[in-house]
């Protein structure tokens, strides 16, 4: 079955043309041509040309050695990446559910990629709460802040205005922030008391191989109130990270 172009009154956006001409080269494979393009789509000649060339100037596609076909372009990465669930090999699952059977508190693994946080392994007892403002504003939560904290320039994801407010206690001063991060990178750990949400606090550790960077933050969440007794827990935190960073990566 073809993939059709489908013309009608209303005319395709170069953003969707884009994507199907993408998903078409995905399918055929390594060397598809524009022929087999026009062909799948019923795609007219000029619209696909110009489709390709735009395509191939931003590197989401490339030109095969022979300069008859296409292949997908090294661009495309990020958005695979992005689109592909973070990979929990099974021993690193087993050893963050044996931590959690001995503790009363969630226990997240949340990875890094591509300077924005991807939720890797949540805990099913105790269910993320604002999933979508930790994601989405880094400087909120300690898994964010470590983040942050590991990038060579950590104002790259910042929003260009003044940062976003979630709670009374939320850090808006990129000063401030800045120099919270430092402190990050010298203790080895990040946390948050009520600024990603009223009333919930997290710890967050670094997982990472020896002399690599942070790949992913070991996070123990509780109720505001709970913080201090949670903090105990940090040893236990810290060893369970240097175990997770070898199965990780």
């Amino acid at each position: 079955m073809s993939m059709n172009y489908r013309p009608s009154h209303t005319k395709p956006s170069s953003a969707l043309n884009s994507l199907k001409v993408l998903e078409t080269v995905a399918r055929f494979g390594t060397g598809t041509t524009a022929k087999e393009i026009t062909d799948a789509l019923q795609m007219p000649q000029a619209t696909a040309y110009r489709v390709l060339n735009s395509l191939v100037a931003d590197e989401y596609l490339a030109r095969t050695s022979d300069l008859r076909g296409f292949a997908l372009g090294h661009a495309i990465s990020g958005l695979i990446t992005a689109a592909t669930p973070p990979t929990v090999p099974t021993a690193a699952r087993s050893a963050i559910q044996e931590f959690r059977s001995k503790n009363r508190f969630a226990v997240h693994l949340i990875m890094f990629r591509n300077a924005s946080l991807r939720i890797a392994d949540e805990d099913p007892d105790y269910p993320l709460h604002s999933v979508f403002e930790m994601l989405r504003y880094p400087h909120t939560s300690a898994a964010g802040k470590l983040m942050l904290a590991g990038l060579d320039d950590s104002s790259a994801p910042f929003p260009k205005g003044p940062l976003a407010r979630l709670t009374a206690r939320t850090i808006t001063d990129s000063a401030q922030l800045k120099q919270q991060l430092e402190e990050i990178r010298l203790k080895g750990e990040a946390s948050e008391i009520s600024e990603l949400e009223e009333g919930s606090a997290s710890l967050a550790f670094p997982v990472r191989l020896s002399d690599g960077p942070v790949g992913a933050a070991l996070c123990l969440s509780s109720p505001a109130e709970r913080f201090t007794a949670t903090r105990e827990h940090s040893g236990a935190a810290r060893e369970l990270s240097a175990r997770l960073a070898p199965l990780l990566f």
